[in-house]
Order: C-alpha cells, then sequence, then structure tokens
C-alpha cells in the first residue's frame, strides 16, 4: 500500500491538529484523498479518551501545567509536547480487514523496527498497548475509527525534553510506570523528523505485509 507522509512542524496546536485529521478524513471518505501519516510535534498538552474514569490526570486538573482535551480515542491520559513525535496515520481499515488489533500491532512493530536504527531494542509487553524499553515505557499509542478511517495514533518521546509533562500525571493510567525516551536509551542526539521519516517508511512496510494477509 502507498502511505503519503507530511512533516507538519513543531509547535503544532492540538485543536489545528485534531481538524486536520477531521478534514482528511472527510476527503478520504469523499475520495478526495489517499491514506498518509502525518508527523509533528505539539505544544504541550494533555488528552485522554472519553472515559468516566479520569483519575490518570489526578485529582485536580486545574493545577495541570498544561491544557487538558478530551478526544475520541481509547485509553486514559497522555502528554504531548516538544521533543515528542506525534503521528496520526489516516488510512481506509477496510482494505486492512478492519481489524483493530492487527492495526494496533502494525503501528508498534513500525515504531519497534525503528527504534533499532538507533540501536535501541524495544518490545511490547503482555496485556499493555505501547511500545516499551524493558519496563520503560517509549511509546503510548491511542486510535479512534470514523467510518472505519483512521485518527489519532502514536506518540514516542524521542528527546529528553518529551518527558518533563508526564511527571504531573498517570501516564495511560498506569501505576507505577516509568516513562523513557530515545534518547535517553541510545545516549546521543536523536532529530524528531528524522525519526519520522523512518517511522512512515517501516509503518508503509508493516502495513503492506498486514494487508497482504486480508
Amino acid at each position: 500500500m502507498q502511505l503519503q507522509h507530511r512533516w507538519i512542524g513543531q509547535g503544532v496546536d492540538f485543536q489545528q491538529g485534531l481538524e486536520m485529521q477531521q478534514s482528511i478524513v472527510q476527503d478520504i471518505l469523499d475520495g478526495k484523498a489517499d491514506d498518509q501519516i502525518l508527523s509533528l510535534e505539539h505544544a504541550p498538552v494533555y488528552t485522554i479518551g472519553r472515559t468516566r474514569d479520569q483519575s490518570s490526570l489526578g485529582t485536580n486538573t486545574k493545577m495541570l501545567p498544561h491544557p487538558v482535551v478530551e478526544i475520541n480515542r481509547g485509553g486514559q491520559a497522555t502528554y504531548h509536547g516538544p521533543g515528542q513525535l506525534t503521528g496520526y496515520p489516516i488510512l481506509n481499515l477496510q482494505p486492512l480487514g478492519r481489524d483493530l488489533h492487527a492495526y494496533i500491532r502494525a503501528i508498534e512493530e513500525a515504531l519497534i523496527r525503528t527504534c533499532l536504527e538507533y540501536d535501541v531494542t524495544a518490545g511490547r509487553r503482555d496485556g499493555l498497548t505501547g511500545v516499551w524499553v524493558e519496563n520503560r515505557k517509549l511509546a503510548s499509542i491511542g486510535v479512534g475509527v470514523r467510518k472505519w478511517i483512521s485518527m489519532h495514533g502514536f506518540a514516542i518521546n524521542i528527546t529528553k525534553e518529551s518527558l518533563t509533562g508526564f511527571l504531573s500525571i498517570t501516564p495511560c493510567g498506569i501505576d507505577g510506570v516509568s516513562m523513557t525516551s530515545l534518547e535517553s536509551e541510545c545516549g546521543r542526539h536523536v532529530s524528531v523528523e528524522e525519526f519520522a521519516s523512518a517511522n512512515a517508511r517501516h509503518l508503509t512496510n508493516t502495513l503492506s505485509a498486514l494487508s497482504q494477509k486480508t
């Protein structure tokens, strides 16, 4: 399959990114756009899925250092900000068998393969979504779907700067979780934009393999 990659840039307002996704979803439904992935760095923000249990944000959201946005994805609270790559694959899941579980595994696999290019051996943990280095969480995944067109996606911590916002919440609702960054694991500077480009290539490959199985 073909997956167009677009680097949007740094400091992108979350609402702006959401509106961009919604516009592309509608264009795909109307046959005016093809499958694509948007890569960017958000301005600091906390997001949480539509759930009654919002304890992962703490007891007083007014005390959080950044705004909170509730969105149509699964999962508990997470943080987006500078130094973190946020990826929004926006594609028609029908050719992929409308299998959300397999789609999420394909996103994980692409991130794992990209990390290997930086000599970081990442992987999965049983019963937990995302990408990990041993017991340290490196990437989070939360997917939304509208008429089988995907929205939202993943966030992977690239620079050490990306970790500070997590200190005020319980990331993904997992008590005691330790967050890490790619730079922390590989011990050298990593360009968010360069990682995004490599990851888009791997994601195209993992999704192509998935489409061939359906």
